[in-house]
C-alpha cells in the first residue's frame, strides 16, 4: 500500500502543517543553540572572569529553555488538532462509505466487524495520526540541525557519532515489519471480539443465552478470544523490543567513545580539543540520542500502523454494488404505480435464482398481495422496489422511470417499507418517529400515532412521548413496536407501501389492532403486501402466488379459491380465516397488554 495515499489525508491541512513545520524548525535551532553557549562559558567566560558574559550567556541559556517549552506547546496543540481532523474525516468517509453498501454486504458481514473497523481500527491509528507525524518532523529536523552543529564541533568526533547509524536503521525496518504482521492479526482479533460481544450482550443475544443456558458457554469463549487478544497484545509489545534495546545501550555508551576518540587525536596527530568544545560535543551527541531513538521507534510505529490503513482502506475500496444514478431522473409529483418487467433475480452471480421472469403491474392506489411458501422469493421480490437490491436482469419501474434512474432520497420519499421486524433505537418515542421525519411538530407526531392506532397507549406512558422505547424497542409489546412503526412510515407519507409480512409474528388478538392500523395507511397509496397469514390478503385487488421465484397464479381471492391450485391449498394450510362479522364483535384488548 503506498504511504502517498496516507499523506494524502493531511493534505487539506497543509497550511497548518507548514505552520507546524515553521515551529520545528524553530524549536529546533533554539534548542542547538544552547551547546554552544555552554562552550562559551566553559572556554571564555569562566577561565577569563568575565561575571557579565556569563550572566548573559545564562540568561541565553534559560531564555532557549523557555523558548523551546513555548514553541512545543504551540506545535502539539496545532499537530493534535491537524490530527484529531485527520481522524474525524476518516471515520466519517468510512461511515459514509458504509452507508453506501448493500442490504446484501450487511448480510455477510458480521456487524461486530464493522464496528471494530470505525472504533478500533481508527482508534488505534490515533497516536500515528496525531502525533506521529509531526513527531517525525521535529525529531528530523532535530537530527539535522545537531548534526551541523556537530560537524561545527568538530567533523571527526561526528563521523564516530554516526558510524553506527545505518545498523540502526537496518534493526528498526526489521522490527517494524514484525510489528506490521503481528499488528494486522491483533486488529483481526480485536474484530472477532467486537463481533462476539455484540452479538451476545444485545437484548436478543442475552436472551437466548439465558433461555438455552449458554451463559458459561459464552463467557468461556470469550475468555478464550480474549486471551488470544492479550497474547497478541504482549507479542506487539515485545516485537523486537531487545534489539531497540541494545540500540538504545550502544546510543547511551557514544559519550564514553567520544571521550576516548578526544584523547586518541592528539596521538594521532589531530588538534587538541578544549574543554568547552568537549563538553559542547558531548552535550550535542546526547541531544542527538533522543530525537535519534524517536525517530527510530517512528519507523517502527508508522510500520505497523501500515495494518491499520491497510483494514480501513480496504472498506474504502470496496465496489458499492448499488450506486446512485449520475444524472437522475427527477420524480416531483409520484403517482405510485409500479411495475415489474421480465425480472430475475439472484444473490450470487453463479448462484440459484431468487426469482425468474416476473412481471407484473400495480396501478396508482392498487393493493397487489403477494404470497407463498417459505423461500419462495417474496421478500426479496417486495426489496426490488425500494432498490434495496438491484435486479439481475429486467427492470422495476415507479411511473414508467427505471428505479435504477431514481436518486435514493426520490426512492426515499416514495416508497415506505414496513418490515416483520420493527427495528427501534435506543431513544424516546418522539425521537424514533422523528426519524422518518425529522421536523415533524408534536402534533404530526400525535396524528400518526392516533393513526396507527398506538396514540392512547404512548399517552398513557408516564413520560408520554418522551419514554424510552430500550434497546431494540424491548420495552413495548410486538404489537406495538409494529404500531410505531407504522406511525413512523406514516409521519414520512410516502404514495407507495411495501408492507413485509407485517403482522406475521403477531397474536391474532394484536394482529386485528395492527391490520386497522395498516388499512389506514394503505387507504389511497399503491400498496405491496407480502403475506404470511392469508386472512389478511383476502380484499387484495391482485393476489400472485409465488413458487420458487415464480408466478404461478394471480387473481382476485374468489377466483384463486374458485381455481382450487396452489393459492387454495394455501389457505387450506392457513387455517380458516375469521368472518367478517366475528371480526366487528370481538372486542380488542388493552394496547400495551402483550409482552416483548
Amino acid at each position: 500500500m503506498p504511504l502517498r495515499r496516507v499523506l494524502s489525508l493531511f493534505r487539506p491541512y497543509r497550511g497548518r502543517l507548514a505552520l507546524v513545520g515553521v515551529l520545528v524548525v524553530l524549536a529546533s535551532l533554539v534548542g542547538v543553540a544552547s551547546p554552544f553557549l555552554l562552550r562559551e562559558v566553559l572556554d571564555v567566560a569562566i577561565p577569563q572572569g568575565r561575571t557579565g558574559l556569563l550572566s548573559l550567556l545564562a540568561l541565553g541559556m534559560i531564555a532557549a529553555a523557555v523558548t523551546t517549552s513555548v514553541l512545543g506547546v504551540l506545535q502539539t496543540l496545532l499537530s493534535t488538532t491537524v490530527g484529531q481532523r485527520v481522524m474525524h474525516d476518516l471515520r466519517t468517509e468510512v461511515y459514509a462509505k458504509l452507508q453506501q453498501m448493500s442490504l446484501a454486504f450487511f448480510t455477510r458481514t458480521r456487524t461486530g466487524e464493522v464496528q471494530s473497523r470505525i472504533a478500533n481500527d481508527i482508534g488505534a491509528m490515533q497516536a500515528t495520526v496525531t502525533s506521529t507525524a509531526t513527531s517525525l518532523v521535529s525529531n528530523s529536523t532535530s537530527v539535522i540541525a545537531t548534526v551541523v552543529a556537530m560537524l561545527a564541533l568538530d567533523w571527526r568526533l561526528t563521523l564516530v557519532s554516526l558510524l553506527l547509524l545505518p545498523a540502526f536503521v537496518a534493526i528498526s525496518r526489521r522490527v517494524g515489519r514484525e510489528r506490521q504482521r503481528i499488528t494486522a492479526q491483533r486488529q483481526k482479533q480485536m474484530a472477532a471480539m467486537s463481533a462476539l460481544v455484540t452479538e451476545s450482550l444485545s437484548v436478543s443475544g442475552v436472551l437466548l443465552g439465558r433461555t438455552l443456558g449458554r451463559g458459561d458457554s459464552l463467557t468461556r469463549e470469550f475468555s478464550e478470544e480474549s486471551t488470544r487478544l492479550a497474547t497478541l497484545e504482549v507479542r506487539s509489545s515485545m516485537a523486537g523490543r531487545w534489539r531497540l534495546a541494545t540500540v538504545g545501550i550502544v546510543m547511551a555508551a557514544l559519550p564514553a567513545l567520544l571521550y576516548w576518540s578526544a584523547g586518541l587525536l592528539p596521538a594521532l596527530g589531530g588538534p587538541r580539543l578544549s574543554l568547552g568544545t568537549l563538553v559542547a560535543f558531548v552535550t550535542l551527541q546526547q541531544t542527538l540520542l533522543r530525537p535519534s531513538t524517536s525517530l527510530l521507534t517512528t519507523g517502527v510505529d508508522i510500520q505497523a500502523s501500515l495494518a491499520l490503513f491497510r483494514r480501513i482502506f480496504d472498506y474504502l475500496d470496496l465496489p458499492v454494488d448499488i450506486a446512485e444514478p449520475a444524472r437522475p431522473v427527477p420524480l416531483p409529483a409520484p403517482r405510485g404505480e409500479v411495475r415489474m418487467e421480465r425480472v430475475s433475480f439472484r444473490y450470487e452471480p453463479d448462484g440459484a435464482w431468487a426469482l425468474e421472469e416476473v412481471d407484473l403491474t400495480i396501478p396508482a392506489g392498487g393493493h397487489l398481495a403477494v404470497v407463498g411458501a417459505t423461500g419462495s422469493g417474496k421478500t426479496t421480490l417486495g426489496y426490488l422496489v425500494p432498490r434495496l437490491y438491484d435486479v439481475t436482469s429486467g427492470r422495476v419501474t415507479l411511473d414508467d422511470v427505471d428505479v435504477r434512474r431514481l436518486d435514493f432520497d426520490t426512492l426515499a420519499r416514495t416508497v415506505g417499507v414496513v418490515a416483520q421486524e420493527t427495528y427501534l433505537f435506543h431513544a424516546s418515542v418522539a425521537d424514533n418517529l422523528r426519524f422518518a421525519h425529522p421536523e415533524a411538530s408534536q402534533e404530526d407526531l400525535e396524528a400518526a400515532a392516533r393513526a396507527a392506532h398506538i396514540h392512547e397507549h404512548i399517552a398513557a406512558l408516564p413520560e408520554g412521548y418522551q419514554t424510552l422505547v430500550g434497546e431494540r424497542g424491548y420495552r413495548f409489546s410486538g404489537g406495538e413496536k409494529q404500531r410505531l412503526a407504522l406511525a413512523r412510515t406514516i409521519l414520512r407519507d410516502p404514495p407507495v407501501l411495501i408492507l413485509d409480512e407485517a403482522t406475521s409474528a403477531l397474536d391474532t388478538h394484536t394482529e386485528r389492532a395492527v391490520q386497522r392500523a395498516i388499512d389506514a395507511l394503505a387507504r389511497e397509496r399503491t400498496t405491496l403486501t407480502i403475506a404470511h397469514r392469508l386472512s389478511t390478503v383476502r380484499d387484495a385487488d391482485e393476489i400472485v402466488v409465488l413458487h420458487q421465484g415464480r408466478i404461478v397464479e394471480r387473481g382476485d381471492h374468489a377466483s384463486l379459491m374458485a381455481r382450487g391450485g396452489r393459492y387454495r391449498e394455501l389457505v387450506r394450510r392457513d387455517g380458516p380465516a375469521p368472518s367478517e362479522p366475528d371480526l366487528r364483535e370481538r372486542e380488542e384488548p388493552a394496547l400495551g397488554a402483550g409482552g416483548p
